[in-house]
């Protein structure tokens, strides 16, 4: 029965960022059709800021007053209310009304930020949560999440949102005169039907919560006291049992002296360490290379922008399905290799900065070579990032409930200072140039 538990714990973490993942990928297919055009993923970005409020709203009630807010009552509200917000999505998404002498999408918008409310919420919801469960069923979460961006990715790309071609700019009768130009092809399904298929998603996620909760099976994989002096000892490994489990912070280690967190293992300095890192790899993996993936890999091609996207999305939960199998109970030792993962995580991601801002014109822009070394940057940035944060979370599982709220809060923050670094870079002083994948002008 541990399977099934598994599956409930991988569709929750699904659930987290589904909708709003799956929003950015039917962008291609959204913009031609509503009068916003494409300032609308400029709107998009400042509602999921603006949506923030719930998770601070959550950490603040978590701080201030402790066991005033009810975890499964919150889960249960904001996955309800974020399948009703992608079903109410795909009936009036095109409504619009006038607003300020222009039209506006105002439903549009309206349901778009209820959706970033309940995916921000869930960072400090979710992960708390999962304390409740065996160290294991965290990790399950962690590729579940990762699937959320992978999922509506590839029912995106069966679609065929995003998907162009290059055709014969008169023959098309272009106005802008001869030459290739990019054209969109047609979708193979409607918007609607893929706004229902994201509502089914958040309707598994609320059923596989509620199963969780109920289901005899997931309560037997519950973390009790005792599991925390229970042991056992790795296959062929020949190494001393580790702790499987510990239950949350108690009112006792709540009192602990302020030189420690949680548990005691680490000291307020590695505990901030812990959280920089966090707040680090979340800014660029979530709002700072998301921002300027286009940029980099267009000047390629479309190929190159696909695969890039496409693989960079598998290696997410691949990440964290690896994690399953190599140890996550780190010594002090454990934190450098973070830091030294997410400095080559960094690495990766600078590369794929310089391309982005020596765009349309990068260097081995003729040749497979270029292609090959971006997506495979873009492969290793996601899937090192990726890793970084599931052994931050399995650490600050161990430090309890209050740990995994403050980490789904820092997530929000890092997500939250990216974004907002990049928004006036790009959409306001325009600094990137797009690549045109149909016309190369750039010498050989």
């Amino acid at each position: 029965m541990a399977l099934v538990v598994h599956v409930l714990a991988c569709l929750l973490g699904t659930g987290s960022w589904v909708a709003i993942n799956g929003m950015w990928v039917e962008l291609p297919l959204i913009v031609p059709q509503v009068p916003e055009g494409w300032y609308l993923p400029s709107y998009l970005t400042v509602l999921i800021q603006f949506a923030n409020v719930g998770p601070l709203f959550v950490t603040l009630m978590h701080h201030c007053r402790p066991g005033r807010l009810s975890e499964a009552g919150t889960i249960y509200t904001i996955v309800s209310l974020g399948a009703l917000a992608c079903v109410l999505l795909a009936f009036f998404w095109q409504e619009t009304s006038v607003v300020g002498g222009a039209a506006r999408s105002t439903a549009l918008l309206v349901l778009l930020f209820f959706l970033s409310l309940v995916d921000c919420t869930s960072s400090v919801t979710f992960l708390p949560f999962m304390l409740r469960f065996r160290a294991r069923y965290l990790t399950t979460y962690f590729v579940g999440e990762g699937l959320s961006g992978l999922v509506p990715g590839l029912v995106a790309l069966a679609q065929g949102a995003g998907v162009t071609r290059c055709v014969n700019g008169s023959l098309a009768g272009n106005a802008s005169g001869p030459g290739l130009r990019a054209e969109y092809q047609p979708a193979r399904f409607s918007v609607r039907l893929f706004f229902l298929f994201l509502g089914g998603m958040m309707g598994l996620c609320l059923a596989a919560f509620a199963l969780l909760n109920h289901l005899p099976a997931a309560r037997q994989e519950r973390a009790k006291e005792r599991f925390r002096a229970q042991a056992r000892v790795e296959a062929g490994s020949g190494l001393q049992a580790v702790v499987e489990e510990r239950p949350m912070i108690s009112p006792a280690e709540s009192r602990r002296p302020s030189s420690c967190f949680g548990t005691g293992t680490y000291s307020w300095p590695q505990v901030a360490y812990i959280f920089l890192v966090l707040a680090w790899v979340n800014a660029l993996s979530n709002a700072v290379l998301p921002a300027v993936q286009s940029y980099s890999c267009l000047p390629y091609g479309n190929s190159a922008y696909h695969l890039s996207a496409t693989l960079a999305a598998v290696a997410n939960p691949l990440a964290c399905f690896v994690g399953m199998f190599l140890p996550n109970r780190w010594a002090a030792r454990g934190l450098v290799t973070l830091g030294l993962l997410s400095a080559a995580g960094s690495g990766f991601g600078c590369y794929i900065m310089a391309m982005a801002v020596l765009s349309p014109c990068p260097p081995l822009l003729h040749g497979p070579a270029g292609v090959t070394l971006i997506v495979l940057c873009w492969v290793l940035f996601v899937g090192s990032l990726s890793y970084v944060k599931l052994m931050i979370g399995m650490i600050l599982r161990d430090e309890g409930h209050s740990a995994l709220v403050w980490c789904g809060a820092v997530v929000q923050l890092g997500s939250m200072l990216g974004a907002l670094t990049m928004f006036p870079l790009v959409s306001v002083y325009s600094l990137f140039r797009a690549g045109d994948p149909c016309n190369t002008r750039c010498p050989r």
